[in-house]
C-alpha cells in the first residue's frame, strides 16, 4: 500500500507534472516553427500541386492523431508492466503494426478526399499525386515516429518520467516536423516524376 501511495505522488502531483512536461513543451513550440518554415520553403510545389494545400493540415492532423494515440498506448503498457524493453515483444509489435496500418489506409483516404476537394473549388489535381504523396508521406513518417515513440516511452519511464507527461507534446511537434519533411520529399519526387 505504501510503495502504491509513493508511485502515486511520484507520478501525479502537479509539480512532477510541469517540471516533466514544460522542457518537452518548450522545445516542441520552438521545434514546432520548423515545420512552418519547411511549408513557407513549398510555396512554389502548393502552385504546381494546388492539392497540397487541402493535403497538408490533414496529413499533419492525422500523423498527431495517430502518433499521439502510439505514445499513450505504449505509456499505458509500460505502466502495466506489458511492456519493459525494445525487442520482439507481442505488445510493441502489434501497436507499432496497428499504427501503421492506420496509416496508411488514412493516407490513401486523405489523398483522394484532397482531390476531390480540390477538384470541388475549381483547380487542376491528380490523385494518383496526391494519394502518393499522402501515402510516403504518412507512412515513412509514421515508422520514424513509431520508433521516436518506442524510444521515448521506454527511456523516459527508465529514467524515473512518466511517459505520458512527455511522449505526447514530443510525438505531435516531432511528428509536424518529420511530416513536413516528408511531405516535401514527396513532392519533390511527384514533380520531378
Amino acid at each position: 500500500m505504501a510503495e502504491q501511495r509513493d508511485y502515486l505522488e511520484r507520478y501525479t502531483s502537479v509539480r512532477s507534472i510541469v517540471r516533466e512536461a514544460l522542457p518537452f513543451e518548450l522545445v516542441c513550440t520552438i521545434a514546432g516553427v520548423f515545420a512552418g518554415v519547411i511549408l513557407v520553403r513549398m510555396v512554389d510545389m502548393i502552385e504546381t500541386i494546388p492539392g497540397l494545400i487541402v493535403l497538408v493540415p490533414a496529413i499533419l492532423g492525422m500523423r498527431g492523431n495517430i502518433s499521439c494515440t502510439l505514445g499513450s498506448r505504449l505509456g499505458s503498457a509500460i505502466h502495466l508492466g506489458l511492456i519493459d524493453r525494445i525487442e520482439r515483444n507481442p505488445e510493441l509489435i502489434n501497436n507499432v503494426a496497428g499504427s501503421l496500418a492506420l496509416s496508411l489506409i488514412m493516407s490513401i483516404v486523405l489523398g483522394i478526399l484532397a482531390h476531390l476537394t480540390t477538384i470541388a473549388l475549381g483547380m487542376q489535381s491528380s490523385v494518383l499525386a496526391l494519394i502518393a504523396i499522402a501515402v510516403f508521406a504518412g507512412v515513412s513518417s509514421g515508422l520514424v515516429l513509431a520508433i521516436i515513440a518506442a524510444v521515448i516511452t521506454i527511456g523516459a519511464f527508465r529514467h524515473g518520467i512518466d511517459p505520458d507527461n512527455i511522449t505526447t507534446p514530443a510525438l505531435g511537434t516531432l511528428g509536424d516536423v518529420i511530416t513536413m519533411i516528408a511531405v516535401f520529399c514527396a513532392a519533390k519526387v511527384v514533380l520531378w516524376i
